[in-house]
């Protein structure tokens, strides 16, 4: 018989050896436990609720053990379980040498051990293991040396039965959770069908009862069902027939490969006659956007002339990426859905971040955030920084930003690393969307390096965009200007700086992007907030310092013009007349092109922030339906100006965004940063131009707000204060007006209007015309 193996040495408590041989002397039955081929030290552990009754072992290694009621059989042949079983803790090992076997009826054996069982000559034969016998192998030298050693078990205190029977209970007490949570694991794919399953159905009874009680309210709820069930729906084909598709269509592309060398110019002729046809009949009823096309090409064949290879210019992509834009705008600007649905998602984007007030009254109060803009902007950035954290940790935005990248990729020719950061940039900032594709950094060529940065420097983040629509900038126009600018980022990129090397990324479909390490959607949102401070503190160090700057080179410049009797000179003013031309261009009017230009300028040397506050200071007097003009000063610009002016500004390119894409890229690669540096200005003009092109697109497809019926407008306006509308009307009016021989009257359909000479009196009442002292 073979003697037990050596234990650690380390020496066990009587208390412990004590708590394992009252534990086999209870004869509850025990839940089946599987022994495999582990060790046995694993084994022997796992056992902690079911305590081994009687372990055989033969100089072989093979292991017969009978866990209560239940027997097992080991027979894993190796030396490794026999130096596991020489391993075991000091605690496992001196309660095994307590144990005395007694009867084993009906212990079943394996046909390897029995025969090991029987060579080997054991005491215990298998007649005996069918009836019982006693175990020579624990013998009574062993347990009495092993009380020499480690004193009596029974001499334990009651103290530490008690903690080891409330340990053994706490242990069966947990255990319905522990087979719950082994069941979940096992039959994970199971229980999230049937979770899914289950919120599907709840949710379809939600959207029936929604479109039941009310469609028209519920047509939003509608369209948004509409485009995920297709996306999904989508998926599902293409993951289980997408590849039968593709076979059935082999023979149908084959033939269209052949015939597309000559009818893709057929395609592209037919295409190039539409435009032209259809800008002819469009610009024949508003001349001035001729003006906006001008500009459109002039700044194309700017860049064209700064292209670093000009041989080398992918026209797929160029062609397709101001394709793109131009099918954007025209669905966003000039068609009614489109027009209604940017037009609602403003509308909704203003209603949400107006939940921000719920958050800032209550830290800062209602005073603050009224009149301070500290208090009334900067915290929205918090707000939509933490929803946006919030949409990457649930793979919200990743799905989107995947889909809008796949059809970039699919249309233009690029590749999907490049792709990738350019659509992400429509919802993040510069430096967020690099890290999309961040472990693909240091493999990317030249060219897509330049176009991730040209896509930084042409969209504004998600965040900040939330913070110029509280300052009054038309959310829609915001919204979509962002999202133009995305194929034509990476044509214009394509243009200025071609491919010439060999991309690694060529032809690969897809690139892996994480969701983050948040734990839980509360560490997203948490993590989402902490990240805005510093955002929100650089917004408010860089206005401070900005506009103290810009003061001080007022101040400076002033004392210069006046040495030369120059009255009013400042920074703003050589704007206006430096950049003033390409202002024109864009489609402004000339009278508006000095603001317009003013803005630009600011926008370019300074940054957006302080273009766009200025921008809605403007806004706002119109709104207020102030006078144009005040002396020599213009209050206000026009609608279209307007227009022109958010799609121009809609973009980090400005000089300080240098410092801060370099960084941003550096610490990612930065074994780069010699590369990074080489292309980084000619990314910030390629951003500089997209906006300006949209801009221009802007003013191209703009259509003019309609009034109304200005006589209905008189009938129910309050004169006590001024609107644009009522600026508008009274100018009408104004006009229709004429003295004729002392007498007042008016043309048109005022003249049919008897209320026209007091309406008249009213508006001389706010505004200043030579109508006014006819009547007055």
């Amino acid at each position: 018989m073979v003697a037990l193996p050596a234990c650690g040495a380390l020496a066990t408590p009587p208390s412990a050896a004590m708590r394992f041989h009252e534990d086999v002397l209870q004869n509850s039955p025990p839940s089946p436990v599987a022994f495999g081929a582990e060790p046995l030290q694993w084994t022997l552990r796992e056992t902690g609720d079911d305590p081994v009754i009687s372990i055989f072992f033969t100089q072989s290694s093979t292991i017969l053990l009978k866990a209560k009621a239940t027997s097992y059989c080991l027979c894993p042949h190796t030396e490794a379980l026999l130096q596991s079983i020489t391993a075991l803790p000091a605690t496992l090992c001196s309660s095994l040498s307590l144990l005395q076997h007694r009867t084993l009826p009906g212990f079943p054996i394996c046909t390897e051990a029995k025969e090991l069982l029987e060579m080997e000559g054991n005491q215990i034969t298998l007649d005996s293991l069918d009836k019982g016998t006693d175990n020579p192998a624990f013998s009574l030298e062993g347990e009495n040396r092993h009380y020499e050693e480690h004193g009596d078990p029974h001499s334990e205190s009651q103290e530490e039965r008690r903690e080891g029977r409330f340990s053994s209970y706490c242990r069966k007490a947990l255990q319905p959770a522990s087979k719950a949570q082994h069941f979940c694991k096992a039959h994970a794919k199971v229980v999230r069908r049937v979770l899914l399953g289950l919120l599907a159905v709840a949710y379809l009874c939600y959207f029936i009862a929604a479109c039941y009680l009310n469609f028209q309210r519920a047509l939003a709820l509608v369209v948004i069902t509409a485009v995920v069930v297709f996306f999904i729906c989508w998926e599902l084909f293409q993951k289980h027939f997408g590849a039968k598709v593709l076979l059935l269509l082999r023979p149908v592309g084959k033939c269209f490969q052949k015939v597309w060398p000559w009818l893709k110019w057929l395609v592209w002729v037919a295409l190039l006659a539409g435009l032209i046809v259809w800008l002819v009949l469009d610009t024949g009823r508003n001349p001035e956007q001729l003006i906006s096309l001008a500009g459109f090409f002039v700044l194309v064949l700017f860049l064209f002339a700064c292209s670093k290879h000009h041989g080398a210019v992918s026209w797929r992509a160029v062609i397709w990426g101001l394709g793109l834009e131009f099918l954007l705008g025209l669905f966003v600007l000039r068609t009614t859905p489109g027009n209604q649905a940017f037009q609602w998602l403003g509308d909704q984007v203003q209603y949400f971040l107006g939940y921000t007030t719920a958050g800032s009254s209550f830290v800062f109060g209602n005073t603050l955030i009224e009149d301070i803009f500290a208090f009334q902007s900067l915290p929205i950035i918090v707000f939509f920084s933490c929803v946006m954290s919030i949409l990457y940790y649930l793979g919200v935005m990743q799905w989107i930003i995947l889909k809008i990248s796949w059809v970039l990729q699919i249309s233009m020719g690029t590749t999907a690393t490049e792709t990738l950061s350019v659509a992400g940039n429509i919802f993040v900032g510069q430096t967020e969307a690099p890290l999309l594709i961040r472990p693909y950094l240091a493999d990317m060529t030249l060219s897509e390096i330049h176009a991730v940065m040209t896509g930084g420097f042409s969209t504004i983040a998600g965040s900040v965009m939330g913070a110029y629509i509280s300052f009054g900038i038309d959310a829609g126009s915001l919204i979509a200007a962002s999202v133009m600018a995305a194929p034509c980022a990476l044509g214009m990129a394509k243009l200025v700086y071609p491919e010439v090397e060999e991309s690694k990324f060529k032809g690969k479909a897809s690139v892996r992007i994480s969701r983050g390490e948040e734990q839980n959607i509360l560490e997203a949102a948490s993590n989402g907030a902490a990240n805005s401070v510093g955002l929100v503190a650089n917004i408010a160090a860089n206005l401070i310092a900005f506009l103290a700057v810009l003061e001080f080179i007022n101040a400076a410049l002033r004392w210069f013009g006046e040495m030369v009797d120059i009255e009013g000179l400042t920074f703003q003013v050589i704007c206006s007349y430096v950049l003033m031309p390409l202002a024109f261009l864009m489609g402004a009017d000339w009278a508006d092109s000095p603001i317009v230009a003013e803005l630009l300028g600011i926008k370019i040397f300074l940054n957006e922030f302080v273009a766009y506050q200025q921008l809605s200071t403007y806004k706002k007097n119109r709104l207020m339906g102030l006078e144009e003009w005040d002396g020599s000063r213009k209050q206000w610009i026009s609608e279209r100006a307007e227009s022109i002016t958010t799609f121009a500004l809609c973009g980090f390119a400005n000089l300080s965004s240098i410092g801060i894409m370099l960084g941003g890229l550096s610490s990612m690669v930065p074994e780069r940063k010699g590369d990074l540096a080489s292309v980084v200005l000619r990314a910030l003009l390629t951003g500089m131009c997209v906006s300006m092109l949209n801009a221009c697109l802007a003013g191209l497809l703009y259509v003019p707000t309609e009034v109304g019926d200005c006589a209905t407008f008189f009938s129910t306006a309050n004169f006590s204060s001024t609107s644009y509308t009522m600026y508008t009307c009274c100018k009408q009016l104004f006009a229709s007006s004429v003295l004729q021989n002392g007498t007042l009257t008016f043309t048109g359909s005022w003249g049919e209007q008897a209320g026209s000479e007091q309406w008249l009196k009213e508006c001389c009442a706010h505004y200043n015309h030579t109508s006014c002292a006819w009547t007055f």
